[in-house]
């Protein structure tokens, strides 16, 4: 991988929810993507954002969207968030009986498909479905929750994606999300993955632009 192209992804989860706007016009022109973490309070046992703060956001600010679902019911609302501007739009797994058919929709609807894996999924079952996939995020955490202390045992799955999609000649970003900050990027980025969600590193700390240079510094050094 060129570390040009890794992408460094703050999720505005971590950042204060009255001044959301703000948050995102914090980093940019040194983000790739705004993360943003919808939950529904069933599929996970906490309630974020939906729809219509997406929507609104997106009128903030130019960054690409990349909209993390942790939902129910995938098939019913995903392609909402293709069709109202986002550039990526990843579901997980654990909710969605047929990734495929979800990720040829959200093509269809304008955005790029990801599907999530997250901690207590194993990934060997979804590997043969990356070359029909833009993202695989692998979570490492417990999806739910912010703040919560990266789990490097699951880089295993990170490495046998990378492996992957080595061995076909694949083009899909391999995305972590959980506890990623100064001192556990390096081990995602040397695992293979190629883009990071980072949130109470971002918005957690005085200058959040910093912090994403900072971020992106310690991933591309690893890579070299």
């Amino acid at each position: 991988m060129n570390p040009a192209e890794l992408v460094v992804a703050p999720s505005i989860l971590a950042a204060d929810f009255a001044y959301l706007a703000d948050a995102a016009r914090a980093v940019e022109g040194v983000a790739d993507w705004l993360h943003v973490d919808v939950m529904d309070n069933h599929f996970v046992p906490n309630l974020t954002i939906g729809l219509p703060v997406v929507r609104s956001l997106l009128q903030a600010t130019a960054i690409p969207f990349d909209i993390h679902l942790m939902i129910t019911d995938p098939r019913r609302w995903a392609p909402e968030y293709a069709e109202a501007g986002a550039y990526n739009v990843t579901f997980h797994a654990e909710a969605c009986d047929d990734p495929v058919a979800l990720a040829k929709d959200l093509r269809a609807a304008g955005s790029r498909a990801g599907l999530a894996i997250d901690r207590d999924t194993p990934i060997e079952p979804y590997l043969d479905l990356l070359p029909h996939l833009d993202t695989l995020l692998i979570m490492t955490i417990k999806a739910g929750f912010g703040g919560q202390r990266f789990m490097p045992e699951l880089l295993s799955k990170v490495r046998a994606a990378r492996q992957r999609v080595a061995a076909e000649g694949l083009q899909i970003r391999i995305e972590v999300d959980g506890g990623i900050a100064d001192d556990t990027i390096a081990q995602a980025a040397e695992a293979g993955a190629d883009a990071f969600v980072a949130g109470t590193a971002v918005y957690g700390v005085p200058d959040a632009a910093e912090a994403v240079r900072r971020l992106r510094a310690l991933a591309e050094g690893a890579q070299r």
